[in-house]
């Protein structure tokens, strides 16, 4: 099953075309009954044979068109903390995917104490409810009834939803969408045969767009070529993923150490792993543009391991890890601070683990951003 999983990742991070009977087109057939779901999906809620269900507070949306890897969670956390500094009390609402209280639903966090464990609230949540300082975190598949929990306990001015572009059932105020500046539509295909979620044309439902990544998108020309498939009476925002060193955890001495209250707590700046030979290990949706990021950093990736988004890490696997950064006499083992949401205090690590951490920067366009936030909040 896992082959045929990281078989279907490939064909749709592929830009090339399928053969006639070859499994890349099979997954196209898929496709194109996919795409005419979705689409009669969103259409009977244009029409009202499906209807949105309406929170008694400001709903903003931050979410994609594309499966994966534009960076919703960390912007999720820059919103969260930019609507607390604009005056309004938040409340953040996650899926809480492949956690035991997906279903369920439940508060993760009351913005000073956490209340769930990664296990009970989705590696994402618990992630977003470590960094987030006096803003609570509530997870749950049916969104309109997390929200309303969220309003019960917490009375929130606005509520952040993460990853909810296509969660129709929960009408919102703001729905901003995030696109990656190099691979914004992926290879154009819906899913299974490529990373669309939806068609072009639910584009049309955002009331602002994000370029992540955009300090390595190629050229003005590239811009142009982008943005002209966006509505021109929404702005366009462009932003950066800035890796920073979370924390280091100290090999042998896992047990002993706490989580700082914020990431601007580190003790350890960008430097720390310039020149050094480290081993990778990550299961999120861009594995590659890990290592990348890794490499700006400064250190040198003599090895990794790649698994699969939001895999669950068994004691083969860390023992895999363990002997494969042996072999290549690694001085740090690294990972994600998504992927460390998922094994903290799991185990006793055998040499030093650095987490690397994202964080969001829209540069010059801070301020225009907010300003942008703010006017539609107060007039919606």
């Amino acid at each position: 099953m896992r082959k045929i999983k990281q078989k279907i990742e490939t064909i749709v991070n592929s830009e090339e075309k399928s053969r006639f009977f070859s499994f890349g087109s099979f997954l196209f057939g898929f496709s194109l009954l996919y795409g005419g779901v979705v689409k009669l999906r969103e259409i009977f809620y244009k029409k009202g044979i499906f209807r949105s269900k309406q929170l008694p507070c400001k709903v903003i949306s931050v979410g994609n068109l594309t499966a994966g890897g534009t960076g919703k969670t960390p912007m999720t956390i820059y919103m969260a903390e930019l609507l607390t500094h604009l005056g309004y009390k938040v409340a953040v609402i996650s899926r809480g995917y492949k956690g035991r209280a997906e279903k369920t639903g439940g508060v993760v966090s009351d913005g000073r104490t956490l209340l769930m464990s990664p296990e009970m609230a989705g590696d994402e949540p618990f992630m977003m409810a470590e960094i987030l300082k006096d803003i609570p975190v509530v997870v749950g598949q049916n969104r309109f009834e997390a929200g309303m929990l969220a309003v019960k306990e917490f009375k929130p001015d606005v509520i952040v939803l993460d990853d909810a572009f296509q969660h129709l059932k929960l009408a919102r105020d703001i729905n901003l969408v995030l696109l990656d500046s190099r691979r914004p539509f992926g290879n154009t295909h819906l899913l299974p045969r490529g990373p669309l979620r939806e068609p072009l044309s639910a584009l049309l439902r955002g009331h602002g767009f994000i370029l992540t990544r955009s300090d390595v998108a190629e050229s003005n020309d590239r811009f142009s070529r982008l943005t002209s498939h966006l509505p021109l009476s929404q702005p366009v925002f462009r932003s950066s993923h800035i890796p920073y060193i979370y924390k280091v955890i100290r090999g042998e001495e896992t047990e002993n150490l706490v989580f700082p209250k914020n990431p601007g707590s580190a003790l350890y700046d960008d430097t720390f792993l310039k020149g050094r030979n480290v081993f990778a290990f990550s299961g999120i949706a861009r594995n590659n543009e890990f290592q990348h990021t890794i490499q700006s950093l400064g250190a040198e990736v003599v090895g990794s391991a790649e698994f699969l988004d939001h895999h669950h890490y068994s004691d083969d696997d860390f023992h895999a890890v363990f002997r494969s950064a042996e072999e290549v006499n690694a001085e740090f083992l690294v990972t994600t601070e998504k992927d460390y949401a998922r094994i903290a205090h799991r185990i006793t690590w055998p040499i030093d683990l650095v987490v690397i951490g994202i964080k969001i920067s829209f540069g010059d366009e801070a301020d225009a951003f907010a300003h942008f936030i703010n006017k539609k909040i107060v007039s919606s």
